[in-house]
């Protein structure tokens, strides 16, 4: 947990959150009603004490009208191509508070330190877990996901569907939707985010 820690102050995603609430003048309380997230979670976010699960970060980057590759970005990096090798991508897991179940995954961001990009490319791994309702999550833009290794239930909506090794899936994301993995262990994928229209 220490390394995801110290990766995730490599990359300063509250620092990033913080200065963009800070030049648009708003308090925590503002970003908070824009965003309809805590504001003792957004606090804990820029302080880099909770990692945010990307469905927070979407609602973060549209409350500042920002693309979500904004937050996974080097500073000043101007590359127009960017070789991420095996084991060099960046990893995000959200920490579980006291007596909270662990988060149902972790991501890898694919294209850390290319800026200007419109996909979000990442590695997920899905612990094996019960579904729960509140797992869904919804937000504008589309999403492809390709299962690399276990098994995974996909909610969409009503539907629940099973993907095994070398199944795909590519849907509007605006629809409420969630992943558990249902094998022996966790599951992984390669998923690609779009968001349109910040």
């Amino acid at each position: 947990m220490e390394n995801i820690r110290e990766e995730v102050k490599e990359l300063q995603i509250g620092m990033k959150i913080r200065r963009l609430r800070q030049e648009r003048r708003m308090t925590l309380q503002a970003l908070a009603d824009a965003t309809g997230l805590s504001k003792p979670l957004l606090s804990q976010i820029e302080n880099e004490q909770v990692i945010p699960p990307l469905a927070t970060l979407l609602r973060i980057s549209k409350a500042f009208k920002v693309e979500l590759q904004t937050f996974f970005q080097e500073e000043g990096s101007n590359e127009k191509c960017i070789l991420v090798r095996a084991g060099q991508s960046r990893k995000f897991q959200r920490r579980s508070g006291p007596g909270e179940e662990p988060p149902p995954y972790a991501y890898h961001s694919l294209a850390f330190g290319k800026k200007n990009r419109n996909l979000e490319p990442f590695l997920v791994e899905f612990e094996a877990r019960q579904w729960r309702e509140d797992l869904q999550v919804s937000h504008d833009g589309e999403e492809f996901l390709f299962l690399l290794e276990g098994t995974l239930e996909f909610h969409y909506g009503d539907q629940v569907m099973t993907l095994q090794p070398g199944d795909s899936v590519y849907y509007d994301s605006s629809e409420r939707h969630g992943y558990v993995s249902k094998g022996d262990g966790p599951a992984k994928a390669v998923a690609v985010l779009y968001s349109r229209g910040v």
